[in-house]
């Protein structure tokens, strides 16, 4: 059916691959009577393969693929709850989960306040309920370490599939995820983009750029995963070559950048004990150049890329023209950002879009994500540390965490890359599990002891740690075994 426009670009009629949607609502079923460990392999496959431009309207609402799926995990999570089968979540709503419900819902809010439109109501809501879904389904799955590496197993299986059809595409120009299956406007992303002498691929996803990142931050985990796991090497190895080629197939400055801050971050392996001097040593460089430079130390991003055609200026100026109209937007966001400058309008920085878009508090909550997020990588670090491997995997993970830190200033995550980002953070918060309840213990036992037999996290040995890990299998073969 045709593709008419609607509301915030969407369309009206339904735009759907048949056997697309037969996939889907198979995929469906199988979330709903898999046992929950292996509930993330459809979700992951599909969710993650099929383009967000698959459309089925109902009533006016847009269900694009990847809500159908999380509407079958919502419905499958309901029944854990009323059944009392599984637990929700491993270790109960923390932080982090506390963070990402504030920035969604604050978005929400703060867009129907700027808008006054029913139709933003029913975006906002749409976008509320495939973050809602994706994420919490995804924290439902991935509760410890066995859940964590079979959810790698399988994306790297989507990698793989990924980087074959994205070499194709950076050599032909074809684009054969939207050639073959259509959807709205496949007649013009099923031809690659050509920036420079070279064509941009972009698989499966919405955007070269966002595909790329996506390659980027995954590389790290692979390596991590690869030291981990003697069992799985092969796997991993395919994962750590599929993930780096990807950003290569893009010819984005903004995904080169990402991969090569998921290298950097893990040759900072050294240097793991002294990451707060390492920070604040930033910290000193950057007000040090603000001070002396003439133009403003942001503007440093202009000076760089790494790929024909980089529009590195416009990340540079996205930055300027945020922070010059603080007052415009810090309230609730604001709609005229597009009129302060030269294609001001393309919010291809996460940090500047949920600023302009939605004001001070959705992009404080976003800071607070990431800064939970780093702080468990580092306390599992430090709870894993005399147990090289396993230290290395975290490591590994934080790695992938600082990718995508620095690929935000390139792109904003809007299609189904949400889905391994997403991942990601519940990896973070199943890796840290065990280390963030020893602290919370210690904390407690702190407080209710004498002051002269008060612990501290610091006093724990790595044994008694071994010995608390709630996610370690009770046999003798463990995924955490030592290699």
């Amino acid at each position: 059916m045709g593709a008419i426009p609607a509301y915030g670009g969407g369309v009206t009629d339904s735009i759907v691959n048949p056997y697309v949607l037969a996939v889907t609502l198979f995929s469906g079923l199988l979330i709903l009577v898999l046992p929950r460990k292996k509930v993330m392999i459809p979700f992951l496959i599909f969710g993650i393969l099929i383009p967000i431009n698959q459309v089925v309207v109902l009533g006016g609402l847009h269900f694009f693929m990847l809500r159908m799926l999380a509407l079958f995990g919502l419905a499958r999570m309901s029944w854990a709850k009323l059944s009392g089968k599984d637990k929700i979540f491993s270790g109960g709503m923390n932080e982090m989960d506390k963070a990402f419900v504030l920035l969604t819902t604050f978005i929400a809010i703060d867009g129907i306040l700027l808008w006054h439109a029913w139709g933003e109501v029913v975006y906002q809501l749409g976008v509320l309920y495939t973050a809602y879904g994706v994420y919490f389904l995804l924290r439902f799955l991935i509760r410890d370490q066995e859940d964590i590496e079979r959810a790698l197993g399988v994306l790297a299986c989507v990698i793989v599939v990924v980087a074959g059809f994205m070499v194709y595409e950076s050599f032909t120009s074809r684009n054969l995820f939207y050639a073959v299956l259509g959807g709205a406007n496949a007649s013009t992303l099923a031809t690659a983009s050509e920036r420079g002498d070279s064509f941009r691929a972009m698989g499966c996803f919405g955007s070269p750029i966002i595909a790329g990142t996506f390659g980027g931050f995954m590389a790290p985990l692979y390596f991590g995963w690869w030291r981990l796991n003697r069992k799985h090497r092969l796997l991993a190895a395919l994962g750590l070559v599929g993930a780096t080629v990807i950003p290569f197939a893009v010819g984005s400055s903004t995904a080169l950048f990402s991969l090569i801050a998921s290298a950097l971050a893990l040759l900072m392996w050294p240097l793991r004990r002294n990451m707060r001097t390492v920070r604040w040593s930033i910290v000193g460089v950057l007000v040090g150049l603000q001070m002396v430079m003439k133009a403003s130390v942001w503007q440093l991003i202009a000076r760089v890329h790494l790929a024909d055609g980089s529009s590195s200026w416009h990340r540079s100026e996205l930055i300027n023209q945020c922070i010059l109209h603080f007052s415009s937007w810090a309230l609730i966001g604001t709609k005229n950002f597009a009129n302060w400058g030269w294609e001001m309008g393309d919010l291809a920085n996460q940090y500047v879009a949920t600023a302009d878009t939605s004001g001070l508090i959705p992009l404080i909550a976003f800071f607070a994500l990431l800064v939970f997020a780093c702080k468990y990588i580092g306390r599992a670090r430090q709870y894993f540390e005399g147990d090289k491997q396993r230290e290395i995997f975290v490591w590994a993970v934080g790695s992938s965490l600082f990718a995508n830190l620095v690929g935000f200033l390139g792109i904003g995550y809007w299609d189904q890359v949400i889905v391994p980002w997403y991942c990601l953070l519940a990896i973070i918060s199943a890796v840290s599990l065990a280390a963030r309840t020893r602290m919370a213990e210690s904390v407690a036992g702190a407080v209710s002891a004498p002051n002269f037999v008060r612990r501290s996290p610091e006093n724990v040995s790595v044994a008694s740690k071994q010995q608390f890990d709630p996610d370690r299998p009770l046999s003798p073969v463990s995924h955490w075994r030592r290699i």
